[in-house]
């Protein structure tokens, strides 16, 4: 694993603060415009053999007969009752977007329930999908369309992806509509979706000088770390007003945070990330033991010679690296420099970054998944 999986963007500082800024309405949300999470239970069905097994999942046979019984069809308390595989109990999960109105369309999520092998192929018979409320306010249907697959014989079996989960495009119909008003009285708040002190001034500054062009008035305030009020000009619409305040274009500030995972050995640093002066020595040691037994046999003709595995083992220790080196990162690009000047590798990285907050040198939060 090479050097080059630390994902530090070292040219941040080559950057001006126009290339680096970023348009407010990336970084920030409109209180009370959001998604609504939506959930149903449901039935899968034209599957080839690889819906749940009945006798394992009592719940898709309950449903099979309930939904036959609202078709007509009684098959409770027959000698036969059906051993189909071709069904499959089904999550059906959403979210209702805002401002949705009746007719309108939106993707669903499709997770099988049971213990169905593949929901390839099947349709999800019509499903409601109400939210924390109980309120049905979709209805889901049509084609599922899954990434993953899943195919065995007798003595061998392939599997991709996730065959057990897939999607539906547009696969939900709005039937009531979302919760939610956008009112020119109500009171209008931006919220910072990464919540910072200096973030949330400079949206404000930046509201507020363009405002102060456009309608000759400060209009913004903000209340904390992650809010900004707005105050409406009688003169513009609310919609308009939000439009025309998300394209304004600001710097986000960010905390200095270094990231790092050691499963997959990648490690994020911020550029504003700061080092105090230390003194680092790295070293590893390379244990390897090999073995090669040899096989002993008597002498031709002798009597009472066996044949013997005679083992032989060879070990021999390396030890690399432990050279004193000075790290002193007055910024990202001079922290980056110095640790490939080392020639580390990420696990020697990510073991000298954690040295290093140990010692109060690392002027950051350091973060560990």
């Amino acid at each position: 694993m090479k050097l080059c999986v630390i994902l530090a963007i070292a040219f941040l500082g080559a950057f001006s603060a126009a290339e680096a800024a970023t348009r407010i309405k990336d970084i920030t949300d409109v209180k009370g415009i959001r998604a609504n999470q939506l959930v149903g239970y449901g039935l899968v069905v034209g599957l080839n053999g690889t819906g749940d097994s009945l006798r394992n999942a009592p719940f898709t046979e309950q449903s099979i007969q309930a939904m036959l019984d609202r078709m007509g069809v009684n098959i409770r308390g027959a000698q036969n009752q059906p051993r189909t595989r071709n069904a499959a109990a089904v999550m059906v999960t959403a979210e209702l977007p805002p401002f949705a109105t009746k007719g309108s369309r939106f993707d669903i999520v499709v997770s099988s329930l049971g213990d169905a092998k593949s929901l390839e192929g099947g349709a999800l018979i019509m499903t409601p999908l109400a939210g924390a409320d109980k309120v049905i306010y979709a209805v889901a249907q049509g084609q599922i369309t899954v990434s993953g697959y899943a195919k065995q014989g007798r003595a061998e079996s392939v599997t991709s992806g996730v065959p057990t989960r897939g999607r539906i495009p547009n696969g939900a119909m709005v039937e009531q509509d979302a919760p939610g008003f956008l009112g020119d009285s109500m009171p209008l708040e931006l919220q910072l979706r990464n919540p910072d002190f200096a973030t949330a001034i400079r949206v404000t500054d930046a509201i507020n000088s363009y405002a102060q062009d456009r309608f000759g008035a400060r209009i913004a305030r903000a209340t904390d770390l992650q809010s900004v009020v707005l105050r409406k000009p009688p003169s513009i619409s609310t919609a308009r007003l939000f439009a025309e305040v998300g394209e304004l274009m600001v710097e986000p500030d960010q905390p200095a945070r270094v990231v790092i995972d050691e499963r997959t050995g990648t490690i994020v640093i911020g550029s504003d990330v700061r080092i105090s002066t230390v003194a680092v020595a790295h070293g590893s040691i390379t244990v390897r033991v090999t073995e090669t037994p040899l096989v002993s046999q008597p002498a031709p003709f002798s009597r009472g010679g066996e044949t013997v595995v005679v083992p032989r083992t060879a070990v021999s220790v390396q030890e690399n690296g432990g050279k004193v080196a000075t790290v002193q990162g007055a910024n990202l690009r001079e922290l980056v420099s110095a640790l490939n000047r080392m020639g580390l590798k990420p696990q020697g990285i990510i073991a000298i970054l954690q040295a290093i907050k140990s010692a109060g040198a690392l002027q950051a939060e350091l973060v560990v998944q």
